[in-house]
């Protein structure tokens, strides 16, 4: 197990001092990013050579630690956040991310007939808070290393592109006055679309700190809602129903299986938990700075356990389906996220 979690650790490491170069940093190009990408060409060039004996610490890496990581998660979130945003902003990213995931889930099987697992974790990388959801959701959904990456990637692809994007139309509609939109509007936008925090926060600084500070309050509640939908998600796929269209028949592996029971996702829980503990302001802020460090590492070692276990063949066998999927998304994140927040915001006020 050691060889494995020295590999990842020693990924993550890189990862994280890579982040905070200047350019990188000013692009929102994240941590957790550089060590899906690093993973992937380690894993795919010098890492077979050593899989034999480091398979069971990177396993150990995009598991374990993964779900740790993203208990500490809740560390940087407080239930005080929803009412920065109002009941208008929370209103925003729950009606993105149910719409954001049901439209993934139909056109993803209907449309482009992708399996339901590529179309889910697709779905909810789009629809909340980017890799880490991803990474959150592939053991709810029991999905292969290689549907993580392939959506982990569209991730990438698309919140790289609304990172650049909406700072442009934002200049462009001010020049042209097509819609009235302040910077606070902007980044409610921002915060309730884009797919990654560090996307949200190179968005919203690239029009004004006002912009970045609403962009990553709506960013963060909408990251709060991972826990609920988890379980939400994890009762959905525990009916009969489920498992008979997954596999064109009703699985008989156990009594609970054929009861459709319930299977808790309890590092969700434990978030919510943790994010309560820190809504009561108990803990010194260097203890939560120090935690905060800590998690990020965890969640950059998961990331590169990922990239690690991810063969190129299988991402290349994906094909353009799954990219063609996460753009469609993108257009109705941009587009229908301006109509639903428009409609909202006059509605809630």
């Amino acid at each position: 197990m050691g060889p494995g979690l020295a590999v990842t650790g020693a990924i993550a490491f890189v990862s994280i001092h890579l982040s905070r170069v200047g350019w990188l940093q000013s692009n929102g190009i994240s941590a957790l990013t550089l060590a899906i990408v690093l993973g992937m060409v380690v894993g795919n060039t010098v890492y077979p050579r050593i899989s034999a004996s480091a398979d069971a610490g990177v396993s150990l890496s995009k598991a374990q630690l993964l779900r740790l990581g993203i208990v500490l998660y809740g560390l940087r979130l407080t239930f005080q956040d929803i009412g920065d945003v109002g009941w208008a902003g929370v209103a925003i990213d729950a009606a993105m991310l149910a719409s954001t995931f049901v439209l993934a889930c139909v056109l993803g099987t209907r449309v482009f007939g992708l399996d339901r697992k590529t179309a889910m974790l697709i779905g909810t990388g789009s629809s909340i808070c980017g890799a880490a959801a991803v990474m959150a959701a592939a053991p709810v959904v029991r999905a292969r290393g290689e549907q993580v990456m392939v959506a982990v990637a569209t991730v990438v692809v698309f919140g790289t592109l609304a990172m650049f994007l909406y700072p442009f139309l934002y200049r462009l509609n001010a020049q042209f006055q097509w819609i009235a939109m302040s910077p606070r509007a902007y980044g409610v936008l921002a915060g309730s679309t884009i797919h990654e925090v560090a996307q949200v926060v190179a968005a919203g600084r690239a029009v004004s700190e006002q912009a970045a500070n609403t962009a990553v309050i709506a960013k963060m509640v909408r990251v709060m809602m991972l826990a609920p939908f988890l379980i939400a998600l994890s009762a959905w796929l525990s009916r009969p129903t489920w498992h008979a269209a997954a596999s064109g028949r009703v699985e008989q592996r156990d009594a609970t299986q054929q009861r459709g029971g319930l299977v808790v996702p309890w590092f969700a829980v434990l978030f919510v938990a943790v994010t309560g503990l820190n809504s009561l302001a108990l803990l010194p802020p260097p203890v939560v700075s120090q935690v905060l460090e800590i998690d990020g590492a965890l969640l950059a070692m998961a990331m590169a356990g990922l990239g690690l276990s991810t063969h190129l063949s299988a991402v290349r066998k994906a094909g353009i389906k799954p990219l063609a999927l996460a753009a469609l998304l993108f257009a109705w994140l941009t587009c229908g996220g301006l109509a639903i927040n428009a409609g909202l915001t006059t509605l809630l006020h």
